[in-house]
């Protein structure tokens, strides 16, 4: 128990994985704004 990293707060653990979802969602809406011809403020209505 004690060898186990904490994995609450700016930890490592905790920003390696915030880091790896921005990623896919940068990813998700590129391939979306590709797909549909809109950006992503024209698929939400606010342009």
């Amino acid at each position: 128990m004690e060898n186990q990293e904490n994995r609450l707060g700016f930890t490592q653990f905790a920003e390696t994985w915030n880091d790896r979802l921005a990623m896919l969602g940068f990813i998700i809406a590129v391939a979306t704004e590709y797909l549909t011809g809109q950006g992503i403020l024209s698929q939400l209505g606010l342009m």
